[in-house]
């Protein structure tokens, strides 16, 4: 399958993208990765959707392959909807489907609800489209957690001890039960590989330093009360265990109008890394608008 990459120039540097290409003419559906400041890198495996449609993958600046500016104005949630508007262009994409991950899904409806024209479908997986809502769903996580864990993260925090050995060994269990359920021992190579492709200070401006409280420039974003504007078929999935709650994902689903919604029964918040068969076999349904019934509970 032929492979082109190569960048795009954006506000405040160069992005890098890497297009798979099926040789159909059917639009190609665009991967915004999760973070902010993460990369394409955990993704990779989606590259197998081009069995459907083409397929690319991108970092956003500031990560992965991509530029790293200095300028910290940057990161903001209105430069990276410009620069989704700039990459589009710069490919010369007249029509094309969007699937984004966790913040790449916050992404993807601030890019909509902006720039909805070419745009054919949305797939939210493990969908962020309300800060104050993500906060409120992390306290209850917490709260699902052995006691001792729940206090050790509730006192590293109020104490600004958060780079305590002890608080890392908290967050490792509440990311074996709400982002990673599998082994380490069963987890791909370039999963742990991806670290490498982070910048933690994005991560830190837009969102924070806690993953469950929201003190970044990201803390109001809320577009619940316009998901009724998406007008294009809608995916969205989460994992039964993710931290972006079924409950908030079913809600988000019940907000937006010719929209389906999956969980997958076997995952926390990477289910393309936990169920990776069946999620391929997901989004190629929906892709490829087969009509088959994906709605579940």
């Amino acid at each position: 399958m032929p492979i082109t990459e190569g960048f795009i120039e954006v506000t405040g540097g160069k992005v890098w993208y890497q297009k798979h290409d099926n040789s159909t003419n059917n639009a190609p559906v665009l991967i915004l990765h999760g973070g902010p400041g993460s990369s394409h890198w955990s993704l990779q495996g989606l590259k197998e959707l081009a069995d459907v449609r083409p397929v690319i993958l991108y970092d956003q600046l500031g990560c992965g392959k991509s530029d790293r500016p200095e300028d910290t104005s940057l990161w903001n949630i209105d430069r990276f909807v410009e620069e989704v508007k700039q990459l589009k262009d710069g490919l010369g994409l007249e029509e094309f489907h969007i699937l984004g991950h966790s913040w790449g899904t916050t992404l993807a409806a601030a890019y909509y609800l902006k720039n909805p024209e070419g745009v054919q479908s949305i797939v939210f997986s493990s969908p962020c489209l309300s800060a104050p809502l993500w906060a409120k769903d992390q306290a209850e996580n917490i709260e699902k957690l052995p006691h001792q864990v729940q206090s050790i993260i509730k006192e590293c925090e109020l104490n600004g001890e958060t780079e305590s050995d002890e608080y890392k060994e908290a967050i490792k269990v509440f990311n074996n039960h709400f982002v990673c359920r599998l082994p380490e021992s069963e987890r791909p190579a370039f999963l742990k590989e991806g670290v490498n492709y982070k910048n933690p200070e994005i991560y830190n401006i837009m969102w924070g330093s806690s993953e469950f409280h929201v003190a970044g420039n990201l803390k109001s974003f809320d577009c619940t009360p316009d998901l009724h504007k998406i007008q294009v078929p809608t995916l969205y999935t989460c994992g039964r265990f993710d931290e972006a709650t079924p409950e908030s994902t079913v809600y988000f689903s019940q907000l937006t109008p010719n929209s389906k919604y999956h969980i997958f029964e076997k995952s926390a918040h990477m289910p393309y890394i936990e169920e990776p068969a069946e999620y391929l076999k997901i989004m190629k349904s929906f892709l490829s608008q087969e009509q088959l019934t994906i709605t579940g509970d």
